[in-house]
This record gives structure tokens, C-alpha cells and sequence, in this order.
């Protein structure tokens, strides 16, 4: 890392000390009014703690001084704040009332004067009425469901309410959870339940919001408001409360038996953020980002617990276990929008072990234009390194650079006649990795720019001039390869040493530090939470930075993903992209020639291809699902509905096996388990286009 921003970090620690001194006497001498001399934390009302003063005066410090942007807290920061916090609270507006919003407004240009003075008080004076409110709809549910639905009525359900307006009366929040309720009670309908079933399963489910309300304590709207301060900033500058920080220590270190998926919580589900590479979630390969968890159950035949409402941290400890136990899941898959059809998927319980995330080969043998190619394809998960190991001096400690040598090594002994990294779902990991993977490819040079807050631009070279692969190389990425990911698939373009194929990146383009508050202010016997800042950023030795563009792909694949909606890009408070002045570098070759004719075949022959043809239908489908904001509650017409779609998967199926010459399947008749299908139409049309460069660098074939 740049020895400019540790020296940064550095000078942050003395210097908060400094104001530690301060206000020292200032925070010890708070009047009576919190809620540690009040016992005001309870269900009834919320109060800041004595000691938040002091660690929002911290936060505050830290962020006005220490971050990567020039940081005002002032009243458009203020406003940003502000709706964020609203958004945090109740994003869906499906609690708080247009009233409610007109007597909160007075503080939209104010929350940067009162943080300024240590005062958080705002906060929880939103933060209790919302609760409030929150209550008051629990309440309402057993009236719902002691009505009963009559489906025979046309009407539709709005899920998304984000450009909704919010309602005016509660009559208006009546009717909008009346709906609610009754598309909770016709899906379950629809997936086999009674009616007490239902209505068992919904009480159920609302007595766990209930059961949430009586959790919140003053440390989860502090942790709230600090958060909606330090994201207004930027996406991945946030606050950790104490316990938060130790969940998210422990999801670092890997250390803690679960799925290996990362979770957070929207409007009530537990949703998936992120699939870790190596664990059961990952190997499973039918969980991904944005499913939603609806319930969880232990063993083989355990009860499954609906905990839609719960709180995140029950969730994750409920679906963590000891090794080799047996958790299953009920999932609302994403691509199934807002009708998705239930699925269940069962996992065993396994650590994260690092050899699991370790970079893998495998020799991908294809025809093409009738003669035949051996492509060596190395996945990398992730950039990783056994950091404990290499302290230790061990001779053997695992790393990705170390690793792929090996690869390659044995790729070179198989004359392989290219190589493809894939980095699809690779989220980064550490930069010096990924700088030592490109060395593996290039004569000692720079790889990636690091800027900090002081305009000092840090160059991180490759040291060592020797190239252990020289032959044809490809870089397939996709929105999910972020930050070190982004950087070497970058050099590998600026460098013209290989052709970058698949999806625009994520566009993560800066560097974060986690700081410890306690460790500033170890005479306290309060336990403060953490705070990660950016404090840097990216760029390619072109100047260009990695940050909201990310790396365009030289050929590009089709994606369900919309950059507008996933990635850096779709964060309205993330840092821009700009430019620095280049690296010097020399070239190891020029391929802007040759890839609009790559580009031109490419399209011609996936155009021709049934595989991609039922890719693009299935894209077009999944983004009509997830832009579609209303379901009828009729159940004739939803049913119809699942129905057409069932039979159009059905029939889609059938084509696919008889272009590969399988028995076709009758109908509710699935797939052999044995006849898993594992063909990747991207990997093999990557490998053609590498061996359509061979062929026509080679001058073997005449296609145009």
C-alpha cells in the first residue's frame, strides 16, 4: 500500500488523540437528558447515549478531514443525509405518512448544524414516531386477516414504491397493506397452503416485525443515523456499531461455519448481496445476489422458521451452524421479479477454507473451423493471499500470484496454444496480487496508479521482467469482477496483451481503511464502533480511473445486468470518474486491428446459436419480471399467469434437449440428477474468438 496514505493514517491517530483531549470534559459533563440516567430505552422511546457525543464527534473528524473527497458537512450534504436516513427507515413507504414527511422536512438543512454540535437528537425523534407508525400496522394485521381475501376481485399490488407518493391518511396505509397482505396470503395460496396454514404462517411472520420493534435499541439508530452520514459521502464509506463490527470481523476472517453468502436486509427480507467464492453457497451454484431468504431450516427434515421480518443478525446466526450440519433455505429466487416461485435448496455447513477461493485450471479443448484447440482456462475467484503464512516465513504460504505461476507453468507443458483468466464474480481481494498475476504476463512495468487525498500519485510497478506465459491470453469479466479484478483486466488492455471479454465491470475504483475507534479512545469504558474510509483511488497506467466506469470489454456479451440499476455507476453518491496523467509504459502489442473483426465473427456465430437465442429471451423475461410493479390478486389470472410461464420453461427445455439429442421430459418430469448440465456458452464462445485471433494472426484462415 502507498506509504503516503499509511503516513496519512498515522497522522489521523494523533490527531484525533488531540481532540479526544478536547472534548473530553465536554463528553463526561452531558446533562441528564440521555438515555443512560433516563432508562429511556425501551419500547416506548429511544434517547441517545452519553457517550455518542464524543463518537459522533470522532466520525465527524474522520470524515471532514481524512476522506479521499473534500468533505463539507453542510446543507447539501445535509439534505443528502436526510433522505437517506428516510430511505433507511422506510424505503418502500409502507409506514410513514405524508404528514409525517412535512414535520421531518425542517430538518432536511439542519442535520449538518446539529452533527456539527454533537447532536443527534433529530434522529431518534424520527426514529420513534417511525416506530410508531411500525406498531400501529402490526397491529392492523390480525384485522386484515380476520376479513379474509376475496380473489375473485380484480385489483393489483404495487410492490415498489420507491416514486410512489407517500399516503396521506391511514385509510390510504389500511388499503396499501390490505393488498400487501393478500399477495403474502394468494402466493402461499399458490404454493400448496390452506388457509390456516396461511393465515398460521402470516401471524407468524408480523409477530416477528413485532418482535423486532421490541429489539431496537438506541446503539441501532445511532449505528443508523452515523451510517446515513457516512454513506452520504460515498457507498463504501460506512460506520460499524460494536456489534456490527463484529459481525463484519468475523465475515473478514471467514472464521465461522455458514453458507458463504453475504446478507443484508430490505423491506423485511434477508437478501443476498453477495456470493463468497469457495463456500457452499458458491459451489451450490443456485443461489445468487439479490435472491431472497423467506425461511430457514436445520437438518433434513427440521421445520422451516419464515423470517421475513426478522433482524439481520438473527438471520445470519440462525443460518450458521457447526461444520457438515445441514441448513435449508426457502428462496424467492430474483429472476423470478415479483412473482417468483418459492424454491428450497438444501447446503452443508462448511468454513471458507482459502485452498476452496484458490485459483483453478482446467484445458478447454474445442474445433474450430475444423481444426482443433487446447485453450487453458484459470479461474480466479478471488485476489488472495495467506498473509499469516508469509508473516510466519512460510516456504509454501498460498497466494494467487504463486499459484497461477503454477498454472501456467503446466499449461506451457501441455502447449497449450491459449489461455483465458476468467474473473467473472471475482469482487477483488488484494492489489498486490493482482499487480503480480499481470507480471506473470509483461516485462516489469507499471500496472495500477494509486492517488491519495493529497494529489500524491503512488505508481505500483511489476518488478520482474520475466513472462511466463507470452502466448494469446483473454480476460473474460462480467458486473460482478470489481476492484483488483477491474485493475488487472485494465492493464491487460492498456498493455494490448490481451483481448477483455463479457460485461462492463463493477466500477470500484477506490480504496477503503477501517479504523478502530476504540483504539482512540482506550480510556472509555463505552465500547465504540469502526468507521471505513476511502482514502484513495484507482487508475490504469493509461490515467484513466477504474472508478464508476470500470473496464469495458473489447468484446462485449449480453448481460441481465443494467449498469444504471447494478455497480458503482447505479450509486447516486459514488465518487466520479476522472483521469491523471499516464504512466509510462511500452506497449507488448497493438490488437485494436484485429478485434472489430473478432467482434464481427463473434456476432455472427452467436447469432446462429440456438443457446445464445434462449439467453437473450431469458434475459428479456427476467427484465420484464423484475421492471414489472404490479400482480393482479385475482387468483384465476395469476394462476394463468404461472401457468404460461411454466409451460413456456417447459417447452424451452424440450427444444434444448433435442438440439443435444437427450430424451425429452414429460411433462412435471425434471432433468436426471446425473445429467447435470455444465456447458458454459460463454467460456467456449471466449475460446473461439482466442482461436479466431490465432487463425487470423496466423493468416490460416481468410475470414473477414
Amino acid at each position: 500500500m502507498n506509504t503516503k496514505i499509511l503516513n496519512t493514517m498515522k497522522i489521523i491517530t494523533v490527531i484525533i488523540a488531540l481532540v479526544l483531549a478536547t472534548n473530553f470534559f465536554i463528553t463526561e459533563s452531558v446533562g441528564s437528558s440521555s438515555a443512560d440516567e433516563m432508562n429511556l430505552d425501551t419500547l416506548e422511546v429511544l434517547a441517545p447515549q452519553n457517550h455518542y457525543l464524543l463518537e459522533n464527534q470522532l466520525v465527524s473528524t474522520v470524515l471532514s478531514r481524512y476522506h479521499y473527497k473534500d468533505v463539507q458537512l453542510d446543507d447539501s450534504l445535509s439534505s443528502i443525509v436526510y433522505d437517506k436516513y428516510i430511505a433507511a427507515l422506510d424505503f418502500g413507504k409502507n409506514y410513514l405518512l405524508a404528514s409525517d414527511l412535512e414535520k421531518f422536512e425542517e430538518y432536511r438543512y439542519k442535520l449538518d448544524d446539529e452533527l456539527n454540535e454533537g447532536n443527534i437528537l433529530p434522529f431518534y425523534e424520527i426514529f420513534n414516531l417511525y416506530k410508531d407508525r411500525m406498531q400501529e400496522r402490526v397491529d392492523f394485521i390480525d384485522t386484515i386477516l380476520a376479513a379474509g381475501f376475496d380473489y375473485t376481485i380484480d385489483e393489483e399490488f404495487h410492490a415498489n414504491r420507491e416514486n410512489a407518493d407517500w399516503a396521506d391518511t391511514y385509510n390510504d396505509l389500511n388499503e396499501l397493506w390490505r393488498k400487501r397482505i393478500k399477495n403474502d396470503a394468494l402466493s402461499l395460496k399458490m404454493n400448496g397452503k390452506d388457509w390456516e396454514e396461511i393465515t398460521k404462517n402470516l401471524s407468524k411472520r408480523y409477530e416477528n416485525y413485532e418482535r423486532l420493534l421490541s429489539q431496537y435499541n438506541s446503539e441501532d439508530v445511532f449505528q443508523l443515523a452515523m451510517n446515513s452520514y457516512s454513506s452520504a459521502i460515498d457507498p463504501h464509506t460506512n460506520y460499524f456499531s460494536p456489534i456490527s463490527s463484529e459481525n463484519f470481523n468475523i465475515e473478514m476472517s471467514l472464521s465461522l461455519e455458514g453458507i458463504g453468502a453475504r446478507l443484508m436486509s430490505e423491506d423485511g427480507y434477508t437478501k443476498i448481496v453477495e456470493i463468497i467464492p469457495g463456500g457452499p453457497a458458491f459451489k451450490s451454484k443456485v443461489l445468487q445476489a439479490d435472491d431472497r431468504i423467506v425461511a430457514v431450516a436445520q437438518g433434513e427434515d427440521g421445520e422451516f422458521v419464515d423470517v421475513v421480518g426478522w433482524r439481520i443478525t438473527d438471520v445470519v446466526q440462525l443460518i450458521r451452524g457447526p461444520k457438515e450440519s445441514i441448513v435449508r433455505l426457502q428462496v424467492l429466487p430474483a429472476e423470478g421479479g415479483l412473482d417468483a416461485t418459492q424454491i428450497e435448496i438444501s447446503l452443508v455447513r462448511d468454513k471458507i477454507k482459502l485452498e476452496d477461493q484458490a485459483a483453478k485450471s482446467e484445458i478447454l479443448k474445442i474445433t474450430n473451423d475444423g481444426l482443433p484447440y487446447k485453450v487453458g482456462v484459470i479461474t480466479i475467484p478471488k485476489f488472495y493471499t495467506d498473509f499469516e503464512g508469509q508473516r510466519n516465513g512460510e516456504k509454501d504460504y498460498k497466494s494467487t500470484s504463486r499459484d497461477v505461476k503454477k498454472l501456467l507453468e503446466e499449461l506451457n507443458t501441455e502447449n497449450v496454444d491459449a489461455v483465458i483468466i476468467d474473473l467473472r464474480n471475482n469482487g477483488g481481494g488484494s492489489l498486490t496480487e493482482a499487480v503480480e498475476v499481470a507480471g506473470l504476463f509483461i516485462e516489469q512495468g507499471p500496472v495500477v496508479q494509486v492517488r491519495d487525498m493529497d494529489n500524491n500519485v503512488d505508481i505500483v510497478k511489476d518488478p520482474d521482467p520475466d513472462i511466463i506465459y507470452s502466448g494469446p491470453v483473454t480476460v473474460i469479466v462480467n458486473r460482478f469482477s470489481a476492484s483488483a479484478s477491474e485493475i488487472f483486466a485494465g492493464a491487460m488492455q492498456n498493455y494490448g496483451r490481451g483481448i477483455v471479454i463479457g460485461e462492463q465491470t463493477y466500477g470500484k475504483g477506490t480504496v477503503q481503511n477501517l479504523l478502530d475507534l476504540n483504539r482512540l479512545a482506550s480510556h472509555r469504558k463505552d465500547k465504540l464502533g469502526q468507521v471505513k474510509i476511502t482514502i484513495a483511488k484507482y487508475y490504469r497506467i493509461d490515467g484513466g480511473s477504474t472508478q464508476n466506469l470500470g473496464v469495458i470489454p473489447d468484446i462485449k456479451f449480453p448481460s441481465y445486468v443494467n449498469p444504471e440499476e447494478f455497480g458503482e455507476s447505479s450509486e447516486p453518491n459514488a465518487l466520479k470518474w476522472d483521469q491523471i496523467d499516464a504512466a509510462e509504459y511500452k506497449m507488448f502489442g497493438d490488437l485494436s486491428e484485429i478485434i472489430p473483426r473478432l467482434s464481427k465473427i463473434s456476432d455472427e456465430r452467436t447469432n446462429n446459436n440456438p443457446e445464445f437465442d434462449y439467453f437473450k429471451d431469458d434475459i428479456l423475461e427476467y427484465k420484464e419480471a423484475v421492471q414489472k410493479n404490479s400482480l393482479s390478486l385475482n387468483e384465476e389470472v395469476r394462476l394463468k399467469e404461472k401457468e404460461e410461464k411454466e409451460e413456456k420453461e417447459f417447452q424451452r427445455e424440450n427444444e434444448r434437449r433435442k438440439i443435444k439429442g437427450l430424451k425429452l421430459l414429460e411433462k412435471g418430469e425434471t432433468p436426471p440428477e446425473d445429467e447435470e448440465d455444465d456447458s458454459d456458452i460463454f467460456l467456449t464462445e471466449t475460446a473461439l474468438i482466442i482461436t479466431d485471433m490465432i487463425r487470423l494472426s496466423s493468416g490460416i484462415s481468410q475470414v473477414q
